[in-house]
């Protein structure tokens, strides 16, 4: 049902979702559990669904562990409060460890919540739909149609850049390539034989697909056509109000305890 669903309803859906995560109340233990609590009961459903395995959706954190880290580190001690532990100028507080626990929460509920809509919803409908949420800019001379197809374009080759970038990894390591040993400026100099030749796969590519579009006399948005026209149906009303209604809950969670 869920990947049935016209894309504009989903990417409302995702920007509501979005909101409601961001206004979450995380102040107290109590107002983080139930707001972060009610936004992983709804992805949690959502992804059941759509049965979407809950593996890949986990699988997506692991290019964003660093960050993840990072930030709840960051929280832990550079927030005010009631001091725990002290080590030199390095304070841990119980505010930082309640707000980076949230934090960290937060940042995993957003990137799962969002792949969902990458995951059920096929490019070609993407762009469809962001183009037709965003129409009334055409009266402001803004080149919705482009804008639409480059964000389709990124979105379907990170998995072959990504695999791209893992067959020059391998390449790499069968001539002797260490990307693991030495300290953090050595590792960083290791990446340079798989960046370099990952931007010139790119940029191959991109002229590639720019003269594939060109000879298919592709002249932009205007006049265009398409195959499959959108149309709301009461299941996509329905789902609509739902979001509605649940997303309010999570909102008001905070000020009704």
């Amino acid at each position: 049902m869920i990947h049935k669903l016209d894309p504009r309803i989903k990417l409302i859906a995702t920007f509501l979702y979005i909101v409601a995560i961001f206004m979450a109340k995380s102040d107290t233990i109590t107002h983080g559990i139930v707001s972060y609590g009610l936004s992983l009961l709804w992805l949690f459903i959502i992804t059941t669904i759509s049965k979407i395995p809950i593996k890949l959706m986990l699988k997506g954190l692991k290019p964003l562990l660093f960050i993840i880290v990072f930030t709840a580190v960051l929280n832990v001690f550079y927030t005010p409060g009631r001091v725990l532990f002290e080590f030199y100028f390095l304070h841990v507080t119980y505010e930082g460890i309640v707000l980076a626990f949230f934090m960290v929460i937060r940042i995993i509920l957003l990137i799962t919540g969002t792949s969902l809509l990458t995951y059920t919803t096929s490019p070609i409908m993407l762009t469809d739909g962001i183009e037709t949420l965003l129409n009334p800019l055409k009266k402001i001379k803004v080149p919705v149609h482009e804008l639409s197809m480059m964000m389709t374009i990124a979105l379907r080759f990170i998995p072959t850049l990504i695999e791209e970038t893992e067959k020059i990894m391998n390449a790499q390591k069968a001539r002797g390539a260490d990307f693991e040993s030495g300290n953090l400026i050595e590792r960083a100099k290791s990446l340079v034989p798989i960046l370099i030749p990952l931007f010139v796969s790119a940029f191959r590519r991109a002229d590639e697909l720019a003269i594939a579009m060109e000879c298919r006399l592709y002249q932009g948005g205007e006049g265009r056509t398409r195959l499959k026209e959108l149309r709301l149906y009461k299941i996509d009303y329905t789902a609509l109000f739902l979001c509605l209604i649940f997303f309010f809950f999570i909102i008001a969670s905070g000020k009704m305890l």
